[in-house]
């Protein structure tokens, strides 16, 4: 490419043209097929080392660079399109969403603010958003790379509620906000406390009973000894689908004890927010339009491309207190600076991208009741899963299975064994399952999220385990 042009388009449309066709219909081949690809392949070390180049100075053919892609990129890729991927909770993604990433990226909006299409669009998403949960019609929020950073929202929301401006400009000025969680918790909530300067140890951590659900009355007694100890009990976190089992926290119960304490009821409902959609399940959602904010993410059950992260805040007034920042050069005017709040006085971002757009057409296209059956038919799948594993004489269920998430032993294994045998799995790119810690042992653990998965895919899996097993 001639390093004296001073414009990145290209000399000639017709060739970017036909390049961008030949890569359409590569990846629309590649998804149509991805069930006969390997889940997973490990990066060779010549591959990897591809990329510890030097910053290239001179342009290179884009022909050269696509061809680069389609060889060194495009076969290591995580694997969660694939139907036998169940090791996290990614969802398969979608291919209207991916041709929508094509239109966002041309239009090249920023969603940070001003008066235009792209902010209509992503205040139509949290409407629905908040209609899906149940929510009122005037909720706040805003999308998010995902429900760590919703999440992060959340805390200081919260945090705002407890300390006011006063908390706002001058920190925490000695005052112990503190927080509680079930133990199965995720990560990201202490990791909002932890950015949000209250540090990790305002995380108190709850025991959970039989089901993996945060235990009420630990959760009462805990409030009542930070009270007495001169701490500020905040903000209680439930969980609506915890990563390791799918555990559901009693949401009623813990929206009625944070109303009763003065505190803020906040729901991470990451994946689990999309059983809303779904007529059999809802009901294990009950409790969640009370919460004062909820984050979840739509690139998992709702199957957008990554990434397309959610909060909603019941008060938009305290959304907007605690992220406003008023500024001559942002100031709301007429014309192209108008339409204010704009998003950047609701979240941490003020480069945004047109999050939005995939969001608005996939929901579009397939409506509500086909995330609900794909919520219906994850389900159906870890119950058969779990049907297997205890038909198995080989195989033990390690945790419940309320949702789409089924947690197992192979009987008389070590963890070393376990680990190697889910390694073995992935390597061989056949299945990726993934681990995960139940009562000090070591579970496999698999996640359906994926809307391609199928009943046949299920067996295969057990198939495969019950033959390694038997080849030890």
């Amino acid at each position: 490419m001639p390093t004296s042009r001073t414009t990145l388009d290209p000399e000639n449309w017709s060739d970017l043209r036909a390049l961008g066709h030949q890569m359409m219909d590569d990846m629309i081949d590649h998804l149509s097929t991805i069930a006969t690809q390997p889940v997973w392949q490990k990066m060779p070390d010549d591959v990897r080392a591809h990329f510890t180049t030097p910053l290239p100075a001179s342009g290179a053919n884009l022909l050269e660079i696509y061809d680069d892609f389609s060889k060194n990129i495009k076969p290591y890729a995580t694997g969660n399109t694939h139907p036998r991927f169940f090791g996290w909770v990614h969802g398969g993604g979608n291919p209207i969403s991916m041709l929508a990433e094509l239109l966002a990226g041309a239009l090249n909006a920023n969603c940070g603010g001003r008066d235009h299409a792209g902010i209509a669009v992503e205040r139509q998403v949290i409407a629905w958003a908040a209609e899906m949960v149940g929510m009122p019609p005037e909720t706040s929020g805003v999308l998010l790379t995902g429900s760590s950073m919703a999440n992060f929202v959340a805390v200081l929301c919260a945090k705002y509620r407890a300390l006011g401006q006063n908390g706002r400009e001058n920190g925490l000025q000695g005052q112990h906000l503190t927080a509680y969680a079930s133990t199965f918790v995720h990560r990201c909530v202490g990791g909002a406390l932890d950015m949000a300067g209250l540090g990790l140890s305002a995380l108190r951590k709850i025991p959970v009973d039989s089901d993996y659900r945060i235990s009420l009355p630990a959760l009462k007694t805990a409030i009542a000894e930070d009270r007495e100890a001169g701490k500020i009990p905040f903000l209680i976190v439930g969980t609506a689908g915890t990563v390791d089992v799918g555990a559901i926290d009693d949401l009623t119960a813990l929206a009625t004890i944070a109303q009763s304490e003065n505190l803020w009821f906040h729901a991470d409902a990451a994946f689990g927010a999309l059983a809303c959609l779904s007529p059999t399940l809802k009901a294990r959602l009950a409790g969640i339009e009370r919460a004062d904010s909820v984050a979840f993410d739509f690139h998992k059950w709702a199957q957008i491309t990554y990434d397309a992260g959610c909060v909603l805040i019941r008060d938009p007034a305290i959304q907007l207190a605690t992220f406003s920042q008023p500024t001559n050069y942002l100031a709301p005017a007429a014309a192209l600076a108008g339409g204010a709040p704009w998003p950047c006085d609701l979240g941490p971002d003020l480069s945004r991208g047109f999050r939005a757009l995939k969001i608005w057409m996939t929901l579009s296209t397939y409506g509500s009741a086909a995330f609900g059956a794909i919520v219906d038919k994850s389900c159906a799948l870890a119950i058969h899963l779990a049907a297997r594993i205890t038909a198995s004489p080989k195989l033990e269920l390690a945790a419940p299975t309320p949702l789409n998430i089924v947690c197992f032993h192979v009987r008389n294994f070590s963890d070393e064994q376990t680990a190697a045998l889910v390694a073995n799995l992935q390597e061989s790119g056949q299945f990726a399952p993934s681990t995960t810690v139940i009562k000090n042992r070591l579970a496999i653990r698999a996640a359906i999220v994926n809307h391609r998965t199928e009943f046949s895919d299920i067996d295969a899996l057990i198939d495969e385990i019950e033959r390694r097993i038997q080849e030890r």
